[in-house]
């Protein structure tokens, strides 16, 4: 199991980045692993997951968090609009506030369930017509329409561009939650993020260097 050896890691780059010890959290992406794989870390004393699916995780989810208190759960997948109520009674954390129409969705079953998880805003810093997010510029009038629906989003998320070096997408993201008071940044995955810490990343999302490669058979 790789997850003594990054978290190891996050304390070394917290370290090297004069961060306060424990300010970064680790979540592991436990999407489409083996249950063997996951139930291993969580006997290891992790608490903090990733998910992609929403019908995924209500699968394997509840089930697990009875035998193992203290799950925090994180949606960090593309969520569609009509599964915002499934994942609000799910998911402590949601990672891709992305469009208006998720938006006024999560407001509503934020009013109805008297649940409401912590939410971050997907960027698109790369402004990739493929990807999911919104573009930096449309960042101001975005947040302020979620506000308007009394959603609080507490941080910005990107996944860069594959081809590029990340550490420019992280540091557009750091100002841009800057200059909107927003004190949250879920960037970093396996393969960069010792770079994300260092560019100021609150929570980091591990998944193949802590449960090996996923299996997609």
């Amino acid at each position: 199991m790789g997850l003594d050896d990054i978290k190891r890691r996050i304390s070394a780059a917290e370290e090297r980045a004069g961060r306060a010890p424990g300010s970064v959290t680790l979540i592991a992406v436990s999407k489409v692993q083996p249950p063997n794989r996951v139930t291993a870390v969580l006997e290891a004393g992790h608490r903090v997951f990733g998910e992609n699916y929403v019908q995924e995780a209500q699968g394997k989810w509840p089930g697990w968090r009875a035998r193992w208190p203290g799950v925090e759960l994180h949606m960090i997948g593309p969520l569609q609009s009509n599964k915002a109520k499934a994942a609000v009674e799910l998911f402590d954390a949601i990672h891709t506030l992305d469009r208006m129409t998720l938006a006024r969705k999560l407001a509503q079953q934020i009013a109805q369930q008297g649940r409401s998880p912590q939410l971050f805003i997907q960027v698109n810093t790369g402004d990739e017509p493929q990807k999911a997010g919104i573009l930096a510029d449309e960042l101001p009038v975005f947040l302020s329409s979620c506000r308007d629906l009394g959603l609080l989003p507490q941080g910005l998320m990107c996944i860069p561009p594959e081809d590029e070096d990340p550490l420019s997408h992280f540091r557009l993201l750091r100002a841009l939650a800057q200059d909107h008071g927003l004190p949250n940044l879920s960037m970093g995955m396996s393969a960069d993020f010792e770079t994300a810490i260092a560019e100021g990343a609150t929570h980091v999302r591990v998944g193949s260097a802590i449960f090996g490669a996923r299996d997609y058979g």
